[in-house]
């Protein structure tokens, strides 16, 4: 189970390392191209969720967030799983709850910096990135590997 949470640590450093490099380095809305026609780094200030939506309402994603990795913590040690699977995904989804909320409580906002240039798609940063492989990953287990509980 350690091997999880140190998981989710290291996660939550890359996120919040690559969010230093675009705060030291890019003015808001600069843009330097990575992949050209693929991916651009772009540096916005979020202060919603995805998408932008609810944007200011930080006390909502304050008690949210409490309650998202509360939940997931106590749910994560009373089941004990082996599923290496959802070992993984709790990590992934902690980490990116956790790397978002730390940009709230310290910025006021999410800072978002990875733009797909061949798509219409929001911009996203490393925490949002696992929030949304960790998620998948659960889905994946729970349609397709979960035990079927007996009604």
């Amino acid at each position: 189970m350690m091997i999880y949470y140190m998981l989710a640590a290291l996660l939550i450093v890359v996120d919040q390392l690559s969010k230093w490099a675009i705060l030291q380095n890019f003015e808001l809305y600069e843009e330097k191209i990575l992949l050209p026609g693929f991916l651009s780094l772009f540096y916005i200030q979020n202060r919603g969720a995805a998408w932008g939506i609810f944007e200011g309402r930080m006390i909502f994603f304050y008690i949210i967030t409490v309650f998202v990795v509360g939940y997931l913590i106590y749910m994560f040690h009373k089941e004990k799983t082996d599923s290496k699977l959802v070992g993984v995904s709790f990590s992934l989804i902690l980490a990116g709850a956790i790397g978002n909320f730390i940009d709230r409580l310290v910025n006021g906002f999410v800072v978002d910096m990875f733009r797909l240039d061949f798509i219409n798609f929001p911009i996203f940063n490393v925490a949002d990135m696992c929030l949304t492989v960790g998620v998948a990953l659960m889905l994946i287990h729970v349609l397709f590997f979960e035990k079927e509980e007996n009604i």
